[in-house]
């Protein structure tokens, strides 16, 4: 009997399909998936290593089922991922009870190690077995990133930018869509870079026409857009392309010129307001999803309250909030010093988020009485869990309709209750 594996991952979305495609490639050579650490042969951890946050749950998750393989027949641990990838090295002498640490990209080694057994570097890539439920799944079209963001150190841990060919992903969206997909999540670290990189240059447009005529898909949802690199030409798609719903993920990171001029975004708030603008004008649905960072080093009261006075003008759809972390190897960490308190970052974060939940509620309100199209993520008895075109899951709000339903189905809902993050409805036939 082939071991047991167990198959721990931490971080975002792009960390997850690194795992999808190690557990493909896992299942592909007759390895046993469990659910429960306890019950393995062997546990991979994926870590993430972006913000302190991140890095305390991957070194607790590490501690944790080093502790586990102490007490129970776990007989290796394995770890991989960002966090592995900047500070394996360190890592080895301060964690003697991992057996062995692999990069990001390492899929392929990790297989080898497992099996004895040597593989191409794409070899488990087509094996891909998606983590998500069965009716959505993220595409990552590209991997690393070229961006100098002072806050950032993603392109020390996952490299410059590689995409991968239109082809490649046309490939990967029909197999995925083929196998029951509904909705495709167009994940990168700069998706509208993309392309850029290749040879002959591909562009993010020319994907999305692409991807449009994948037959059986339904939605595809765009995220991890870059203010400074949204193409006129993606712009026009939200109004000419049937599956690309109008919902864009688009980190604008902050409202005040001086502090994204030390941020190094490329854009002032003029310039972020404009995108905004034409993104509103090409689909008057348009529901814009963005996250903000406080606290960012020499962020004085005028700095806040101008990237306040910015959320409060644009009305984002959607909006998550970050307190400055620190980035070690950063030029943020190399120029400039984290000055803001705990306290004051706090304070600043609380403002932001109960602004956000004023804009949610009047968003909300506006929705009363109308018909919209729900995916359903989950269901039980009494109830189910759906998302409009409005939110991507995980992150964005839920429509619940007090009847059970079929996941991954897509029902008409009338909008009958408003709250501050998430609505109600009932079904309407026909």
């Amino acid at each position: 009997m082939n071991k047991k594996i167990s198959m721990v991952s931490l971080g975002c979305a792009k960390n997850l399909v690194d795992s999808e495609i190690l557990v493909g490639g896992l299942k592909k050579e007759n390895f046993c998936l469990v659910d429960d650490p306890k019950d393995s042969d062997v546990i991979i951890i994926n870590t993430c290593g972006f913000l302190d946050m991140a890095r305390e749950e991957s070194i607790d998750t590490i501690l944790d089922c080093a502790e586990l393989k102490k007490k129970s027949n776990v007989e290796k641990l394995l770890v991989m991922g960002c966090f592995s990838e900047r500070y394996g090295t360190d890592l080895v002498d301060e964690m003697p009870e991992v057996d062995k640490f692999f990069g990001t990209n390492d899929h392929n080694v990790i297989l080898s190690y497992l099996t004895g057994k040597t593989y191409k570097k794409d070899d488990p890539d087509y094996f891909r077995s998606i983590l998500t439920p069965n009716h959505y799944a993220y595409l990552k079209i590209a991997e690393g990133c070229d961006n100098v963001c002072s806050f950032c150190s993603i392109p020390m841990m996952r490299g410059l930018q590689v995409s991968d060919t239109l082809e490649k992903n046309l490939i990967e969206a029909q197999r995925l869509v083929d196998n029951g997909v509904k909705e495709l999540l167009i994940i990168g670290q700069d998706t509208t870079s993309y392309g850029w990189d290749l040879n002959p240059k591909s562009y993010l447009h020319e994907l999305l026409d692409v991807l449009n005529n994948v037959k059986g898909l339904e939605w595809m949802r765009l995220h991890y857009a870059h203010p400074a690199h949204l193409h006129k030409e993606v712009v026009k798609r939200f109004k000419t392309l049937d599956k690309l719903i109008p919902y864009i993920d688009m980190p604008t990171q902050h409202g005040s010129d001086k502090i994204l001029k030390d941020m190094k975004r490329g854009l002032n708030s003029s310039g972020i307001k404009k995108r905004i603008d034409s993104l509103r004008q090409a689909n008057d649905k348009m529901s814009i999803r963005t996250t903000v960072i406080v606290g960012f080093p020499g962020e004085t009261d005028k700095e806040f309250d101008e990237l306040y006075n910015f959320v409060k003008d644009v009305e984002f759809d959607r909006l998550g909030v970050f307190k400055y972390s620190e980035e070690e190897g950063t030029s943020g960490a190399k120029d400039f010093k984290d000055n803001i308190s705990s306290a004051v970052k706090q304070e600043r974060y609380d403002a932001i988020m109960m602004l956000q939940q004023g804009i949610n509620l009047k968003k909300n309100k506006a929705r009363l009485g109308s018909i919209e199209k729900i995916l359903i993520d989950v269901a039980n008895e009494d109830w189910s869990l759906g998302r409009s075109f409005r939110d991507a899951p995980e992150v964005d709000n839920y429509v619940k309709i007090n009847q059970k339903l079929k996941v991954g189905s897509m029902y008409n809902v009338k909008i009958s209750k408003a709250y501050e993050y998430d609505v109600q409805g009932d079904i309407v036939n026909g």
